[in-house]
């Protein structure tokens, strides 16, 4: 049985949302979870995971939240290169640039990532929290 990490930061509930949808899919294919604010989790932790799912809203100009979740990012993504990893997040202007740029420093880092990512435009409809469960089953 897999253990999964779903690791988020949310400031309006919109992302921790999609996290409680990626945790009902990952436990509904028989992984173990814990789910947390990232400001529960450390670089220490990230061994006893096979899986990760991380969730972020864009901030500002499109960026990770920079003061909570940016350094537990930050702090793990050297150490899950060969896990299952998928990225999700909520957004309330532009186009998902964040996610982008955010696929591509993770790809940098050598993670392969797992599962298509999702975004969902403010609250998640039903449709992104489907696709929040796949992504939890994906990772498990």
């Amino acid at each position: 049985m897999s253990k999964v990490a779903v690791i988020y930061y949310s400031s309006t509930g919109n992302t921790e949302a999609m996290a409680q949808a990626v945790a009902e899919g990952a436990k509904a294919a028989g992984a173990t979870v814990d789910v947390m604010e990232c400001g529960s989790f450390n670089a220490d932790q990230a061994a006893g995971y096979d899986g990760f799912a991380l969730g972020c809203p864009a901030m500002g100009d499109e960026e990770l939240e920079e003061t909570e979740f940016q350094p537990v990012y930050d702090s793990i993504k050297g150490s899950l290169a060969g896990k299952k990893v998928a990225l999700f997040g909520s957004y309330g202007w532009g186009d998902g640039e964040w996610m982008r740029k955010w696929e591509a420093d993770i790809q940098t880092a050598g993670v392969a990532l797992a599962a298509d990512s999702i975004i969902a435009n403010e609250a998640p409809d039903d449709e992104a929290l489907e696709k929040c469960k796949a992504l939890g089953a994906s990772i498990s």
